[in-house]
């Protein structure tokens, strides 16, 4: 959708970010220890998105590693943010709200997306108002975006309704946070 953007706008609003600071890992988990490890073999930390997993190819949501939960973790919960979205707060990709509470790998195309209905999760909306996976959609001319993979461990299993939003979800992470991990993938359109 916002490929359509033309150039000039994306250009003029390259300055325009919610910034990193308003994402969920360092704002309400920011006491939590750092010990839950999330990787992809589809991209290195810090490294380019491939198109396969963005608006530009299939879009779907790409494969990730998460490892280290605490064995007393209630819940694992999976919050995909672009804090460089030009937006007052970060662009919401993907929340997992109810994941079990333990290692484990999850599959290419994992979570329902434009590309597929995925396997069985608890999702909450992303910022298209949509239960599931939304692909990276940068403006062209907008310059990179990071895309923050943020996994929490929670000590109470959340008490939230069907396909929350992203404040509901601040709000059940809020002093709910036992250990929290951070994959950073970026995608950009020239």
């Amino acid at each position: 959708m916002l490929e359509k953007l033309p150039h000039a706008v994306g250009e003029a609003l390259s300055k325009v970010r919610a910034g990193s600071e308003k994402a969920a890992f360092h704002t309400l988990a920011e006491h939590a220890p750092d010990r839950i490890r999330v990787t992809s073999p589809a991209f290195p930390e810090g490294g380019p998105i491939p198109a396969r997993y963005t608006a530009d190819g299939e879009g779907v949501s790409p494969p990730l590693a998460v490892e280290g939960v605490p064995t007393e973790a209630a819940a694992l919960v999976l919050f995909v943010e672009d804090p460089d979205a030009p937006a007052l707060h970060p662009f919401v990709h993907l929340i997992a709200w109810n994941l079990p509470p333990r290692d484990q790998t999850l599959p290419e195309g994992a979570f329902a997306s434009p590309a597929g209905e995925g396997t069985r999760h608890d999702l909450g909306r992303n910022s298209f108002l949509k239960d599931g996976w939304l692909p990276p959609d940068p403006p062209t001319g907008h310059g990179p975006h990071r895309y923050l993979f943020q996994a929490f461990a929670l000590a109470r299993t959340p008490d939230l309704s069907a396909a929350p939003g992203r404040s509901a979800l601040l709000d059940a992470l809020n002093g709910n946070v036992m250990a929290k991990g951070m994959l950073t993938g970026t995608y950009e359109r020239t």
